[in-house]
């Protein structure tokens, strides 16, 4: 099984984690984080009337009065996610450039010109008597359209095409100093201003480029925008079933039993989408899928879902090993770390485990997604940090739905219940193994 795990995941997932774009995809997913949370608490004091009734005629009185202004902390962080993304994937995609290449190139100048390539495919033209116009209707002025929460290709529904026009931009701005296609000044220039000029011709390139592109499309009767919107729609698509979301959280903890860390791999490409989705379901669509559904009902106890095994490593093993690995190990489960495990026990190349540790994540998200689903809990509406601890994550993001919170539970306990009979063998086996020690 090992074998083939190495031969067909490990070995491909691994050369694409190597993959530039996706270490910039990763280091912005990251970089992103605070703003989500900050905007997602705020949205939290928006609804929580909505989850505890008691409260609405105190916020009727109090906190509604602001509510307006309050908003914008959600709005300028989820509501232009894709912009800041832009900036921060053309900076980190730069960065790698000027340390494995060694080219004279300023990682501030790439995420300006990937947020210039972004923003030149926002508005909307097209193509009408012979002319270029941009489109007007009763939310578009001037080609620019106005969504729920701010200009609609900003948000998180632009996440796709801000990521292909950073790789795009930052390709075009490396040709352009590799060529020496750059304005050289005197040395007497100070280095900040001469550094800025180095921008000024990549600057044109990008310019030519992301327009002719456009032109092609919008004479096509389309855009940039929405060509990229289509294959990307798919792979959204498939987050959005259960078949899809198993075959994501199998091929996570299949690369962890090879020693790779799965979720920054797998989950720093899925993330986007999930928090793509969670602006969704702010603004009423209903998508299972959303915010940090992972760590809230999937890998409660971090990797494998390992939170009961971790209980029951500290307070029921007989051998040494498990009992003083899981009380060293108890405080970082409970907020989603379970490394200690991984390596410690060890799960990583260990056939005893390894069942249970790709079986329990996928009973577990097949519980969350039918629980979301039939309704039984909510829908993800809050982003949450990931090593909140369990049901206290789920509740909140649901925006203060107690059922949200048993369902985490029923979760924990349904992986633990498929962990239980796998601990004890192996809890036996390594007791007869230190009896056998000590005899000798």
């Amino acid at each position: 099984m090992f074998g083939f795990l190495e031969k067909y995941i490990m070995g491909p997932m691994a050369k694409i984690s190597t993959f530039r774009p996706v270490r910039a995809i990763v280091a912005a997913g990251m970089a992103s984080i605070p703003l989500t949370i900050v905007g997602s608490a705020f949205l939290v004091l928006g609804i929580l009337p909505q989850a505890f009734p008691i409260l609405g005629e105190i916020w009727a009185v109090s906190f509604d009065k602001f509510v307006a202004l309050t908003l914008f902390a959600y709005k300028c962080s989820m509501g232009i996610l894709s912009l800041y993304l832009a900036l921060v994937i053309g900076y980190e995609y730069t960065k790698i450039y000027v340390e494995e290449e060694e080219l004279n190139l300023n990682p501030l100048n790439g995420g300006i010109l990937s947020v210039f390539a972004f923003f030149m495919t926002i508005p909307e033209l097209i193509w009408q008597d012979g002319m270029m116009t941009t489109v007007t209707g009763e939310t578009t002025i001037g080609g620019w359209t106005v969504g729920g929460d701010s200009l609609a290709r900003l948000s998180t529904s632009g996440l796709f095409t801000a990521i292909l026009m950073s790789i795009l931009a930052v390709q075009l701005y490396r040709l352009c100093v590799k060529k020496n296609w750059v304005v050289k000044m005197p040395e007497a220039v100070p280095e900040g201003v001469a550094r800025s000029f180095t921008a000024l011709i990549p600057a044109f390139v990008v310019a030519i480029s992301v327009l002719v592109i456009q032109l092609v499309f919008i004479l096509c009767g389309t855009d940039i925008y929405k060509v990229v919107a289509i294959p990307f729609g798919f792979v959204t698509s498939i987050t959005n079933t259960l078949p899809g979301l198993l075959v994501i959280f199998f091929v996570v903890h299949a690369l962890w039993l090879v020693g790779i860390h799965g979720a920054n791999i797998v989950m720093g490409l899925v993330n986007p989408i999930l928090l793509a989705n969670m602006a969704s379901n702010v603004d009423g669509k209903f998508l299972v899928a959303a915010g940090e559904f992972t760590n809230a009902y999937v890998t409660i106890g971090g990797s494998g879902a390992t939170l009961v095994l971790t209980l029951l490593m500290a307070f029921t093993a007989r051998s040494e090993q498990l009992k003083m690995l899981g009380r060293a190990s108890l405080g970082p489960a409970i907020f989603n770390i379970n490394e200690p495990i991984i390596f410690g026990l060890p799960i990583v190349y260990n056939p005893s485990l390894a069942i249970p540790f790709l079986l329990a994540p996928l009973a577990s998200t097949t519980v969350a997604y039918l629980g979301i689903q039939v309704g039984f809990a909510g829908k993800t509406v809050v982003q949450t940090p990931w090593p909140t601890p369990v049901g206290i994550g789920a509740f909140i993001g649901a925006g203060g739905d107690i059922k949200a919170g048993i369902l985490a539970i029923i979760c924990v306990l349904v992986a633990g219940a498929i962990w239980f009979p796998f601990f004890k063998a192996y809890d036996n086996k390594l007791l007869k193994e230190e009896e056998e020690l000590a005899n000798t």
